[in-house]
């Protein structure tokens, strides 16, 4: 569901703990980047960078798109199965295996139609590239939603692998809120498989099998972001109802309280209690009421803008901004908002600490960001 658009000279901007931080003590300054666009696309979610400079971007109808940033040739590649394009659905994310250099294997996340629904789906599959294009072959399916629902809402569906080579999955709730605190289902979790889509050994109830031995985190709405800090320590993102969008600290076997807590309302203006009605739930380390919408996360690690290091930096839909959120242990607070005039969707950190996003809806532009 939507977020109401939101002005970004609200009085309340962020709010941290039982702390309110009004936004004229933010950093607003504007732009603090050159912004060069690459190219436009039809709906892009998401991409990722491949050895050879090229980049892979996905459309949400349901098109793998590769594009030279020298050239700004863009490509197709083929071989992506169908997907159920409704609601927020439609393909979502795509993940290079660690060893994509030695095996060509790429990851994607979707939402699929079936009985009952639809929901999101994760597949692994051989990449090969042609010099405009390329195609997916060896396609399997190695991780599904565990129940399907109607309306297309709230797939979440972000993939990052961690650095011992497991797979994580933010698995959204589909707009169905219960299963979230449900350990009979994998939705609303936050999700650890090995490369092949069996259930990570370590994960905390991995003993019990089942969709449940899948489970790292519970208690998630729509977590859209997810990234390392430098520490190791997991980072997530996740759109909250009316009020309350989140900034977490993910832990094993946590429990993040939606839809029992939240900072925000339902949309039809039904109170939700605060999370410090239920210390039994891991609160966020910041939340933002207004929204901001956020849809793709990373923690900045690079030296090209060396006072962002260890920050983390947030794409917005309805706030239309990044967004900049200092780190501080385990406390965050935003530092800065910086307004960008379109719907933001996908965020990533290249190799040299250049910080790439790209625009949501017809259109959407890819964007390189360079210190100005």
């Amino acid at each position: 569901m939507m977020h109401l658009a939101l002005s970004l000279t609200c009085a309340l901007a962020l709010v941290t703990g039982a702390l309110a931080v009004p936004s004229q003590h933010l950093d607003t300054r504007q732009q603090p980047f050159k912004s060069t666009a690459i190219t436009d696309f039809a709906e892009p979610w998401a991409f990722a960078f491949l050895p050879d400079n090229r980049i892979l971007v996905t459309e949400r109808r349901g098109n793998l798109r590769i594009v030279d940033p020298t050239t700004k040739s863009k490509g197709t590649i083929t071989g992506v199965p169908a997907v159920a394009y409704s609601g927020q659905g439609g393909l979502h994310d795509i993940a290079l295996h660690p060893q994509y250099a030695e095996n060509s294997i790429v990851y994607i996340s979707y939402a699929e139609s079936g009985s009952g629904g639809a929901g999101g789906a994760v597949a692994r599959a051989k990449l090969t590239l042609t010099a405009s294009g390329g195609a997916l072959s060896d396609l399997v399916v190695i991780w599904r939603h565990s129940q399907r629902a109607s309306g297309g809402l709230q797939y979440a569906l972000r993939l990052l692998f961690g650095p011992d080579g497991t797979l994580w999955i933010s698995s959204g709730e589909i707009n169905q809120m219960t299963p979230a605190q449900s350990m009979t289902t994998n939705l609303g979790k936050v999700i650890r498989l090995y490369d092949n889509g069996t259930a990570f050994a370590g994960n905390p109830f991995a003993s019990q099998g089942g969709v449940q031995a899948q489970i790292w985190s519970l208690g998630h709405r729509n977590p859209l972001g997810i990234d390392w800090d430098a520490q190791g320590r997991l980072w997530e993102v996740e759109m909250g109802p009316m009020g309350g969008d989140e900034l977490n600290l993910i832990q094993s076997g946590a429990n993040y309280g939606w839809p029992l807590v939240c900072e925000g309302k339902h949309y039809d203006g039904r109170t939700i209690p605060k999370h410090s009605t239920r210390p039994d739930f891991n609160a966020p380390k910041a939340f933002w009421v207004p929204v901001i919408s956020p849809a793709g996360l990373i923690i900045y690690k690079g030296s090209l803008f060396s006072s962002w290091k260890g920050n983390a930096i947030i794409t917005g839909l309805s706030s239309q901004s990044i967004v900049r959120a200092t780190i501080s242990g385990d406390t965050a607070q935003e530092a800065q908002r910086i307004s960008m005039g379109k719907r933001m969707r996908g965020i990533r950190e290249d190799k040299d600490g250049a910080i790439w996003v790209i625009e949501d809806g017809a259109g959407g532009r890819l964007l390189k960001l360079t210190p100005n």
